[in-house]
């Protein structure tokens, strides 16, 4: 079993300083130097808008200043991660979904307002775009592992469950991605065990693409990802994902980079969530 050690996480320590952007230089001094986390939700702040929401390139490749749903999810998992489930934003957050919810219950992939600054070619809405699973059952599912009890839970929660009990015969990865998210979360154990026993040749069929590996879902062991996947592909993952590290310290992206500024951002925010990934399956080495 191949392992990353010490010399190696150093190696992406420097990476980080060189590269990354304040908010995932905090989440790695969190993740690997037992720093306090209120310097990382004081670099989250910085994101927030008035309404609740997030912008400000906090999702890279969108990098507007009014907020989108996607960020908010970005925000809800550095939340987590710093310990503060319990944060008022998280309740900031849920208002503003509250807001742009669709009346069919759900929150839009990406809201018009993107046209209005520099985003990546693939986020494009119609005038009146409808709600979208991607990235609704995200955001549901990480409010709920945050104990959230706010409205918008319900209304967002039924409309994954309509989605669930009739799919689509393709959905997307990050369809696949969200709804495992959802899954992992939702209280109702007994029915998120029956929808995965339901979907699992849909799920696994179509968790893949051009720029996904198996740990994208399956980035800790115990959840729905890792039961979808399966030991033998995670396995192999993690050693190709050991190789993967560059000259630099860093681990790269596979999708398109449409500007420069987003590779380094993306780089670091990759290089943390891949650290983590290797701790929480046992191959970082203390």
């Amino acid at each position: 079993m191949r392992t990353l050690h010490a010399a190696d996480l150093a190696r992406a320590r420097e990476f980080m300083r060189l590269n990354a952007r304040v908010i995932d230089r905090r989440r790695f001094a969190l993740h690997f130097h037992d720093a306090p986390a209120a310097p990382l939700l004081a670099a989250l702040a910085a994101y927030e808008n008035p309404d609740g929401g997030y912008s400000h390139a906090l999702e890279p490749d969108l990098r507007g200043e009014a907020s989108q749903p996607v960020p908010a999810q970005h925000a809800l998992d550095v939340l987590h991660q710093a310990g503060a489930d319990d944060h008022p934003a998280v309740t900031r957050i849920a208002d503003h979904l509250a807001a742009i919810t669709t009346p069919d219950g759900g929150v839009p992939f990406v809201l018009p307002a993107v046209r209005d600054a520099p985003h990546a070619p693939w986020w494009q809405t119609p005038d009146d775009p409808p709600a979208a699973i991607n990235p609704t059952a995200t955001l549901a599912g990480l409010l709920h592992r945050a104990g959230s009890r706010h409205p918008w839970l319900d209304t967002a929660t039924d409309f994954c469950w309509r989605h669930l009990d009739d799919p689509p015969a393709d959905p997307g990865p990050y369809d696949v991605l969200a709804l495992l998210t959802f899954l992992d979360h939702i209280p109702d154990r007994p029915r998120a065990e029956a929808a995965f026993a339901r979907l699992h040749g849909t799920l696994a069929a179509h968790a893949r693409s051009d720029h996904h590996d198996p740990l994208d879902f399956a980035p800790a062991p115990g959840g729905f990802g890792h039961r979808l996947v399966g030991d033998t592909a995670v396995d192999t993952a993690l050693d190709a994902l050991i190789d993967a590290q560059d000259d630099d310290g860093g681990w790269d992206v596979g999708f398109l980079i449409w500007t420069p500024a987003t590779r380094p951002e993306w780089r670091g925010f990759v290089t943390v969530e891949r650290l983590r990934t290797l701790r929480a399956y046992g191959r970082l080495k203390p």
